[in-house]
């Protein structure tokens, strides 16, 4: 069994074709799925979507792209859902630096705030880093609740700073790259961590692995990604799929699977 620890399904890519993506996700051995809010507007989608499907469960919260334009009022609404019994954690939340750094401040005031929110409801956070490693980890650091986890979402920084997130009680999750053939990082990542720091995901619609790269992703995809994964480790399959399976059931809480 597999779950799919990161999926848009409130894209516009996938949200059309819900119901084929979940059905072709299952006849993949697909369980389960943690659908990621980014602005409110997708969070409330995936709180929806999460309450119509007995198997997704929703994450949400305020990506920092969002950090120029989000309101006051989108942290009220985003506090006063964080009790839905469908609600896992609160995400993805973090820091990006890559396409803009004129609101570097107002990012990080934004990511400080979804995780004292996460520690008041006693909440995983899913964390978006890219060009910000250092930001990242110094603020969760700071002010993340030590007994609280979390997961680097799609992780993309370097081997060497894996030890410092798990030490602040945090998984790492892999997506797509790590079956892209000249992704030295990521493989790196997959062959050293400690199984029971790894999580596995699609990232859907984005990032969709060999031999699909460049296509529409979806959760049926993630075999590739767990074989990947095997592989470079000399592990079984069955291995990897059950290890992540059970990593991710911790995280999110989902003893009801």
């Amino acid at each position: 069994m597999i779950i799919d620890s990161h999926i848009h399904l409130n894209d516009e890519e996938l949200f059309p074709r819900i119901e084929e993506i979940i059905d072709r996700a299952k006849e993949n051995g697909v369980k389960a799925f943690i659908c990621i809010g980014y602005n409110r507007e997708s969070s409330e989608l995936a709180l929806d979507i999460a309450t119509m499907y007995e198997e997704v469960y929703a994450a949400i919260g305020i990506h920092p792209s969002e950090a120029k334009h989000y309101q006051e009022a989108d942290l009220e609404w985003l506090e006063q859902n964080l009790s839905h019994p469908k609600v896992k954690a609160i995400g993805e939340i973090g820091l990006d630096y890559y396409w803009d750094r004129s609101h570097e401040e107002r990012q990080k005031s934004l990511f400080i705030k979804q995780i004292d929110l996460a520690n008041k409801y006693k909440l995983p956070i899913v964390v978006h880093m890219r060009d910000a490693t250092n930001d990242t980890y110094e603020l969760i650091k700071k002010h993340k609740d030590k007994e609280l986890s979390g997961v680097m979402h799609c992780y993309s920084g370097s081997w060497e700073y894996v030890k410092n997130f798990t030490d602040l009680n945090l998984y790492i999750s892999l997506a797509g790259p790590v079956t892209f053939k000249n992704a030295v990082t990521p493989k790196e990542v997959a062959k050293k961590i400690s199984l029971d720091r790894l999580l596995v995901e699609t990232d859907a619609p984005y990032l969709a692995p060999a031999p699909h790269r460049g296509k529409t992703n979806e959760s049926k995809n993630l075999k590739y990604i767990i074989k990947e994964i095997a592989s470079i480790r000399n592990a079984s399959v069955e291995e990897v799929e059950k290890i992540t399976y059970e990593n991710t059931v911790k995280l999110f809480n989902l003893n009801e699977l």
